[in-house]
């Protein structure tokens, strides 16, 4: 078992997770908090076993910080 610490996104039409620390695209999503969690869960379980565990970060983030900023466009 290994822990991974996952941002969920609560949108207009449902909720957004994805894990941080994993190398590539893994996305779940679902109508609730714990649909798009469990979703994300089971995306996490078949990347690895598709493409192995080293394409895990060896180096897990300890603190993940979320900020707001203002840029130019």
């Amino acid at each position: 078992m290994k822990q991974f610490k996952i941002v969920i996104e609560k949108h207009s039409d449902g909720y957004v997770a994805y894990p941080i620390g994993i190398i590539g695209a893994i996305v779940g999503q679902g109508d609730t908090y714990e649909e798009a969690l469990s979703n994300v869960k089971s995306a996490i379980a078949c990347y690895v076993e598709i493409f192995g565990k080293e394409m895990l970060e060896d180096t897990p983030s300890v603190e993940v910080f979320i900020a707001e900023a203002g840029v130019a466009v």
